[in-house]
């Protein structure tokens, strides 16, 4: 049996918002029982992006195995001239390819090309995997805070890497 073609490409293709909304809409409540409001929020998260992103300072890609999507990372501007991570996801069927870990540096290169000094990104403390990403790209847990939301008790995380070394 051959290799599974793992690829990541430039968010944009007909049907790639769409997906990403979808997917992790389904994911979270599949893997954590999370409510529509998760949902909601993501396709907030996307259709800001989609109605007026600026190209020199956002970008989102798309990962693919055996060229069907199953993956998602977005780039966005933050407050105070930091860039945000946003919804990294990993369709579980595709995971042990590494391409969390290539999302995540997709994005952290563009951040740092982009002329941001710091990549911030919010999470919640059940996302283990994810967070393991974050910690191996070098993010630093900033600020925690218990909250209930997308119908669970949550601890949200909000970690950072500093671009400018």
């Amino acid at each position: 049996m051959s290799e599974a073609r793992a690829v990541i490409r430039s968010l944009g293709e007909p049907g790639d918002l769409g997906w990403v909304v979808m997917a992790h809409g389904e994911q979270y409540a599949k893997e954590f029982g999370w409510d529509t409001g998760f949902e909601a929020l993501v396709a907030r998260i996307v259709a800001d992006y989609a109605a007026g992103s600026d190209p020199s300072r956002e970008a989102a890609w798309i990962a693919e195995l055996d060229g069907r999507r199953v993956g998602s990372v977005f780039c966005v501007a933050g407050e105070e001239g930091a860039a945000k991570l946003r919804i990294l996801l990993v369709d579980p069927a595709a995971r042990g390819h590494r391409l969390g870990a290539r999302l995540v540096d997709r994005c952290v290169d563009f951040a740092r090309e982009a002329g941001y000094e710091r990549i911030r990104l919010w999470t919640n403390d059940t996302l283990v995997a994810a967070r393991g990403i974050y910690l191996a790209a070098g993010f630093r847990l900033v600020e925690e805070e218990p909250h209930h939301s997308f119908g669970a008790d949550l601890i949200g995380q909000v970690y950072e890497l500093d671009l400018s070394g």
